[in-house]
């Protein structure tokens, strides 16, 4: 992109270092290495880099493009710019300032990089490429043979239509458009009640430090069970065990193997939420689906206990349900934790004072969680002498259902406009 704003490298003014560097040599460098040792300064390095971010999108706006090729190419280099998975500069960011800050810093580095990664949705090629072309209609618009100062008339709709407006011409004049009448306004959709329950319990974590991790749908039997401290012989499998591609693939029965997946890639210590589709063989009613999102939370570190985990869950039981709602947990088991708990809220209908919905008993149980298990700790390459973990899984469509009082589930999958536009 030589000679346009959008591949310009912006250096940053930052009071923790002397020097002066481009975005880009500071997105890989760590905070620790630029000095930055406040929740204030973090707030400066991010807002900085919000404004480079305006700044190359502004100036390739205002280049513009000659062709649509042209269009393409440009958007598409700012794009894999800030949004690349690989040397991306957005990737770069959470690899180097939000994975890698201290603890006392991460809550900061979470909510100012979910705000960055909102903002950089605005070089996303569709986006782009929508500015691009407004702003080449607006060139092309500026060759028209008529300009502003020629009336709309008769002569002026009729020379449009390519006829003559003078009698005896040999032309008629056809009507043009009526220009006092109010455009034909394309109806929004809305974004769907699991997204937005989903996103909500994200915005939630990453203020608590976490980053997202994702990993795939289609997974090994390895990932899926084996490592997760469920052999081919253990009791707890047939649970599990649901629609297979083949003898060593399956579609994922939980959002779990991300984990493994994560331990592997990081190390510890790691703080992750694991959100995504899972399949099961359940059959279809009002509370169970083949197919439903899951998000799993884990932070393994030193000296992690369960009383983490409940300071944890209760506060984002409180932040999600609101502040008048209890918590309790009760023994469970699951191989891939050890000791296994349910966590259940007071019922968020009754208040606690008992209906149908929790059976009189004034509580509902809405998850999973519990220590992670040494095992899964060894096979991710974690030392289980030196750190330990806990973990939670929940079910997003469980929460939407609670939250707005939804008695059927499968109202979700059905795609009912009359349904769907309530959350709009």
């Amino acid at each position: 992109m030589s000679g346009s704003g959008a591949g310009r490298r912006i250096p940053l003014k930052c009071s923790h270092t002397r020097s002066r560097m481009s975005i880009d040599e500071k997105a890989s460098k760590t905070l620790k290495d630029l000095g930055i040792k406040t929740p204030e300064a973090i707030g400066e390095l991010f807002a900085q880099v919000a404004a480079a971010l305006d700044d190359e999108r502004q100036a390739l706006i205002a280049r513009g493009a000659t062709g649509e090729s042209e269009r393409g190419r440009l958007a598409k280099e700012l794009r894999d710019r800030w949004l690349a998975r690989k040397g991306g500069l957005v990737s770069l960011i959470d690899a180097h300032w939000l994975k890698k800050a201290p603890k006392d810093l991460k809550p900061a580095a979470g909510r100012a990089f979910n705000e960055l990664r909102q903002r950089a949705k605005s070089v996303d090629t569709e986006s782009l490429l929508q500015d691009l072309s407004h702003q080449g209609a607006g060139t092309e618009q500026g060759d028209l043979a008529f300009t502003a100062a020629t009336p709309v008339g008769p002569a002026r709709l009729a020379a449009e239509a390519g006829v003559s407006a003078k009698p005896g011409a040999g032309g008629s004049v056809k009507p043009g458009p009526d220009l006092t009448l109010p455009g034909f306004r394309r109806t929004l959709g809305s974004v769907h009640p699991v997204t937005q329950v989903m996103r909500e319990i994200e915005d939630i974590f990453l203020g608590l430090g976490f980053s997202i991790e994702s990993g795939p749908e289609i997974e090994s039997v390895y990932y899926n069970f084996d490592a997760l401290n469920i052999p081919e012989s253990h009791p707890a499998r047939d649970d599990w065990d649901t629609l297979y591609v083949n003898a060593e693939t399956v579609l994922r029965t939980h959002t779990s193997p991300v984990q493994i997946r994560a331990m592997e890639k990081h190390g510890a210590p790691l703080y992750i939420l694991c959100p995504g589709k899972a399949y099961r063989r359940d059959n279809p009613d009002s509370t169970h689906a083949t197919m439903f999102h899951q998000v799993e939370g884990l932070a393994v570190d030193k000296d992690i206990t369960f009383a983490d985990l409940k300071g944890t869950l209760d506060y984002f039981a409180r932040k999600f349900f609101g502040d008048k709602i209890k918590t309790n947990f009760s023994p469970s088991f699951f191989p891939f934790t050890e000791p296994s708990g349910e966590l259940a809220i007071s019922c968020v209908f009754c208040g606690g004072e008992g209906c149908r919905v929790c059976k009189e008993s004034g509580w509902v149980e809405v998850m999973g969680c519990g220590m992670v298990h040494p095992e899964v700790l060894r096979h991710g390459g974690i030392d289980p002498e030196r750190y330990s973990g806990w973990a939670f899984g929940l079910g997003v469509e469980r929460f939407a259902m609670m939250k707005y009082d939804i008695n059927d589930i499968q109202l979700f999958q059905q795609s009912d406009v009359r349904f769907l536009e309530q959350f709009g």
